[in-house]
């Protein structure tokens, strides 16, 4: 199975299983693209670009690059790992779940709720999707 099969069958694992669904998306934040988007209403496309950008800068961005190699160093710790995984984004009226792939640390998946959502909930069923997206 090919990769934009894969992330397509993700996104509407996503809009089936997590409660409280907005919108998800899938990014490869090596060049910041925006693989796939699926949400219930219409936004622009320079606005999902711009999501997607800012995603990258969450994982890779300078600072966070820079937090990441002082673990390093003060652990001991020589391989390409990366720390950040999951990061919970609470906004006024959303909640927005950025989950980055263990398997291609390149591929991070957005998944935006509602505030009503069961966090708990969110990060279960968005754990399961992530699982199959990563092949296992």
């Amino acid at each position: 199975m090919n990769l934009t099969h894969v992330v397509n069958n993700a996104m509407k694992a996503f809009r089936q299983n997590v409660p409280e669904y907005v919108g998800a998306g899938v990014v490869d934040i090596s060049t910041g693209m925006l693989l796939a988007v699926d949400t219930i209403d219409n936004h622009p496309r320079d606005i999902l670009d711009v999501v997607a950008a800012a995603t990258a800068d969450l994982f890779q961005g300078r600072t966070v690059l820079q937090i990441e190699e002082l673990w390093k160093q003060n652990r001991g710790v020589v391989d390409n790992r990366r720390y950040f995984h999951e990061i919970l984004v609470n906004s006024e009226h959303l909640v927005h779940l950025f989950m980055r792939s263990k398997t291609n640390p390149d591929i991070v998946a957005v998944v935006i709720c509602t505030r009503h959502v069961n966090v708990g909930m969110l990060f279960a069923q968005a754990r399961s999707v992530m699982r199959e997206l990563e092949g296992g």
